[in-house]
């Protein structure tokens, strides 16, 4: 639980630090367009490392296999959707939109098996 903790504070320090980097480093280097992908993907990593916050507290209430699955789902989900838009837009490669959605498919999935393992919890 300790390490879903540590990964979701780390996820979202470097949230805040990838956020001022495209506000005041990429402003001007960026169209208005890519600004807005960079910001979508920094956006869902800080979502989501809350959510590995939440995966920690959950773990320290309720011992399901379902938590620690639902933490991997997150922090993968963050690598793959968010890192596949940081690399977009900073590089051009445009095919890495293509594998943008299996990160949300990550996500998505996380949420569910976070809300599964609540529900079995009670």
């Amino acid at each position: 639980m300790r390490l879903f903790f540590v990964l979701g504070a780390l996820f979202g320090g470097l949230g805040v630090a990838l956020g001022a980097f495209g506000a005041h480093g990429l402003r001007q280097i960026l169209s208005a367009e890519d600004l807005a992908t960079f910001e979508i993907g920094v956006r869902y990593q800080m979502y989501h490392a809350l959510a590995l916050i939440a995966v920690a507290w959950a773990m320290s209430r309720w011992d399901h296999a379902a938590l620690a699955a639902a933490g991997w789902l997150f922090v993968g989900g963050i690598v793959v959707f968010s890192g596949s838009l940081y690399a977009l837009v900073l590089t051009g490669q445009r095919w890495l939109g293509a594998v943008t959605p299996l990160g949300g498919v990550a996500m998505i999935a996380g949420w569910a098996l976070l809300g599964w393992a609540a529900y079995r919890a009670g």
